[in-house]
């Protein structure tokens, strides 16, 4: 049976791929956003998510206006998905990225449990992994990237997904509920198939995503997968594809374009160095969308 989400950041560019996936599933969504977001069936509330007030409102009102057609007011929410964010650094200054990113999810997942909602996904990120915003030519700690990685970013952006993840944590055991932090990949939405050449042209170019990537269609299944895993208290899950953007297999790749960064674990075949072993093997997530059926090598 479908699931009563509220998803906040619905029209980011994740989110305009992952609402439908989750219509598709049978699930009923609202969006809670800044700006409308264009999928039939979906109403978006105009929310500000780092006023407290709002998002328990947010949190507890009708989905639509056939909501009103029943007597007893909002039925109650299964799940609530937290996409919305300053999505990367030079957007604004950087006092007001972190600020804004910390508060909002501190703010929803406050009222979603403080409301009784038992499942809570956020959306954390590669750049958690301290390559991707740093100062510098950085090199990893190790391959592959695990969720157990000592995680060390510089940056604000960085810096707010791991207090993010810190948040997610204290909540999930104070109140006994589940919320799962997804470190989001850099997400590939179809038509940005079209600059793949010019990445495998260029491998050190993609180095500070660690030539991994999740497309936004399989995040959708992720997130679904999310939704209907019960019961596992506080995760961290990479959110990624599974091979490596490359066209030689991981190891010998990293042995030339990571030369100073140790192999730890599996690397066999075409493995992507951000590993997502646990959310396959915990989620039973299958990738449906390798970049190989979009590009040509």
């Amino acid at each position: 049976m479908g699931k009563r989400i509220v998803f906040t950041g619905g029209s980011g560019k994740a989110g305009r791929h992952v609402v439908p996936y989750l219509i598709a599933k049978g699930h009923t969504v609202l969006n809670v956003d800044r700006t409308a977001l264009d999928v039939p069936g979906v109403h978006t509330l105009l929310t500000d998510v780092t006023d407290s007030g709002q998002v328990f409102n947010a949190l507890s009102c009708h989905f639509g206006y056939d909501g009103y057609e029943d007597a007893g007011g909002p039925k109650p929410v299964d799940a609530v998905v937290h996409f919305a964010a300053v999505p990367r650094i030079l957007m604004h200054p950087d006092n007001k990225t972190f600020a804004e990113n910390t508060v909002s999810t501190y703010n929803v997942i406050e009222a979603a449990a403080k409301l009784g909602i038992r499942k809570v996904i956020i959306a954390s990120s590669e750049t958690t992994y301290g390559v991707c915003f740093a100062e510098g030519d950085k090199d990893y700690h190790e391959f592959p990237l695990t969720e157990d990685y000592d995680t060390d970013p510089m940056d604000s952006y960085g810096l707010s997904k791991v207090v993010n993840e810190k948040t997610a944590r204290a909540f999930a055991m104070r109140y006994g509920i589940d919320v799962y932090a997804l470190r989001i990949g850099n997400v590939i939405a179809p038509e940005d198939y079209a600059n793949f050449p010019g990445y495998l042209a260029d491998p050190p170019a993609r180095k500070r995503n660690a030539w991994s990537y999740i497309d936004a269609r399989d995040l959708g299944q992720i997130v679904d997968l999310c939704v209907k895993k019960d019961g596992l208290g506080f995760q961290v899950f990479n959110a990624v594809n599974d091979t490596i953007t490359a066209t030689i297999p991981t190891r010998e790749f990293l042995a030339k374009w990571a030369p100073n960064t140790p192999i730890t674990g599996d690397q066999d075949g075409f493995a992507a160095p951000l590993s997502n072993a646990k959310i396959r093997d915990v989620l039973g997530f299958r990738e449906e969308h390798d970049w190989r059926k979009y590009v040509k090598v």
